[in-house]
């Protein structure tokens, strides 16, 4: 790799991870669905995530300035599904935020090796969490760590391979590669608790032959437990699926010597992430026609100038990744309880969390649907119901989904504003959204019409019934009359002769239902006045020909 200059010095490195994946439904008491977060709490000491406490709730001192100027960035609908709702002034009405955290405190660092041959990078865990939602089969993991005094180069090939799943390939030296070459999860005591398999091409090739899934690397296995991969062979109820690409959402913070001294080629890199540069540092990743229209489509540069409280601070988005650059000379930049580093951390972590959120849930209700459709077999009443059950349940949970979660704007701060809607842009999320709305309209839609179709069929079939059972009404009601004088009879025969006309009156409604789409045709040719005798007759005779396949 290259020299580096000390400008290119990181003072301060944050990144933070954002994985979604599908929680797969689990019964509980009574077959109501579950909630994964209880089941996750009631597993006690058996698991290491306890639930997270917020500091609105929490104990006196927990609430601080950063968490107000969090929670007023935001709009009031927002605020009902980031915090929920507080107490009303009678101290009634208070209700808990459809968010649930869980965060586990037994990893303290990760000791990574980029590249095999390079020394290995000791960073520091700030937290690791589990993100569920209400209503809905997902969780997102979240882990944020941090470095000082790293080189640029290391920041780009960390931001390049921490964050990937599995490795997506391996090289003729049968070592992984675009990921990480090696890493450990260590406990308090510098123990290693979990590290990584990448390297084991075997093992991940068998697994996909098996399950048609990829396999998750084993410690990224290791730190969801006792969430499990749905095709592992591990036991656990709470199991989950990938969603969403190997590569996991990012975001970053460099604090950096000098910011303006970097050149148009490292900019890219850090926001396309591609990685370090294997020779030249200013030459680009990509071809220039190619990246013609970056700064426009990828930089926020509000805050790219000499001035300010936080001078030469750009933000770089695509979507999958939100990276912050700037001065760590900057007093504002780096403070943790007002500035940059605070707005990372919380406002901007945040409407990145919302983002991707809202793209998880559109690939879950796209799963649901697809899942719903290759297990439905129309010659089985029972998955007939199944599936129609499916995707009611569906278009319900679509629609909570869209008055609790689905909004276009989060705030009328300016900046948060815009990367939201960079976010939402480079994601597609409107597209997606109309996308998967549409679909499950036309599939409830379907549901309706078959329902009406069915309830339309019925009524022909009791109105064939009706009619044909009104001619033998009539003609044994008329006058009263009775064909059988058994009246004074005894008790037996008058048992046996209402057994032999209920069974004889119960098979010929029967027949009649069997024939009932035929003579509903023949009613209908019966009724127009324009056919012939001759075409009545053949319509009747029509009842008992042999259908042809």
């Amino acid at each position: 790799m290259p020299t580096e200059h000390r400008s290119d010095c990181v003072k301060h490195f944050r990144q933070v991870l954002l994985w979604p994946l599908r929680l797969m439904p689990v019964r509980g008491s009574e077959g109501r669905h579950a909630k994964p977060w209880q089941l996750l709490a009631d597993m006690g000491e058996a698991s290491p995530w306890r639930e997270v406490v917020d500091e609105y709730a929490g104990e006196k001192g927990r609430f601080q300035e950063r968490h107000y100027n969090e929670f007023v960035t935001f709009l009031p609908f927002v605020q009902r599904f980031l915090y929920g709702e507080g107490r009303s002034r009678s101290g009634t009405g208070a209700t808990g935020s459809p968010m649930r955290v869980f965060r586990r405190s037994d990893v303290s660092a990760v000791k990574v090796v980029t590249r095999q041959g390079e020394a290995p990078i000791l960073l520091d865990i700030v937290h690791v969490d589990l993100y569920f939602f209400l209503d809905l089969d997902l969780v997102l993991l979240n882990v944020e760590v941090s470095a000082n005094d790293l080189t640029l180069a290391q920041a780009q090939e960390l931001l390049y391979r921490f964050g990937r799943g599995y490795p997506a390939s391996w090289g003729v030296d049968g070592q992984a590669t675009h990921c990480l070459s090696g890493a450990q999860w260590l406990g308090a005591g510098g123990q290693v608790l979990a590290e990584s398999d990448a390297n084991q091409r075997d093992v991940y090739m068998s697994h996909v032959s098996a399950h048609r899934s990829p396999r998750i690397a084993s410690h990224w296995d290791w730190l969801l437990q006792p969430l499990v991969s749905d095709h592992s062979e591990q036991a656990g109820a709470l199991r989950y699926r990938q969603i969403e690409y190997y590569r996991m959402p990012l975001m970053a913070y460099l604090a950096l010597d000098k910011p303006q001294a970097l050149s148009r080629g490292d900019f890219i890199r850090l926001g396309m992430v591609t990685g370090a540069p294997a020779t030249d540092a200013n030459s680009l990743p990509y071809a220039e026609k190619h990246l013609s229209d970056f700064e426009d489509l990828y930089c926020y540069d509000r805050f790219w100038s000499e001035g300010g409280a936080a001078p030469f601070t750009r933000y770089l988005c695509n979507g999958h990744t939100l990276v912050v650059v700037g001065d760590a000379n900057s007093a504002f930049f780096v403070c943790g309880e007002r500035g940059v580093l605070a707005q990372f951390r919380h406002q901007h972590f945040l409407l990145f969390l919302i983002a991707h959120f809202q793209k998880a849930a559109m690939l879950m209700f796209s799963d649901r649907l697809a899942e719903a459709l290759k297990n439905l077999d129309i010659s089985d009443a029972g998955s007939v119901r199944r599936f129609k059950r499916t995707i009611r349940d569906s278009f319900s949970s679509f629609l909570r989904f869209t008055n609790r979660y689905w909004f276009h704007q989060v705030s009328e701060q300016t900046q948060v504003r815009a990367l939201f809607r960079m976010c939402a842009r480079h994601l597609g999320l409107d597209p997606m959204y109309a996308e998967v709305k549409a679909r499950i309209a036309e599939m409830n839609q379907y549901l309706d019409a078959d329902s009406l179709r069915r309830q339309a069929n019925t009524v022909i079939r009791l109105t064939v019934v009706t009619i044909f059972g009104l001619i033998g009404t009539m003609s044994t009601g008329f006058l009263g009359m009775n064909l059988l004088a058994e009246a004074e009879a005894s008790l037996e025969r008058k048992l046996f002769i209402f057994g032999t006309v209920f069974l004889l009156t119960t098979g010929l409604t029967a027949y009649t239902m069997t024939k009932s789409k035929r003579l509903s045709d023949f009613l209908d040719v019966l009724s127009d006045e324009h056919a012939s005798v001759w075409q009545k007759l053949k319509s009747l005779a029509m009842v008992w020909r042999r259908r042809e396949d």
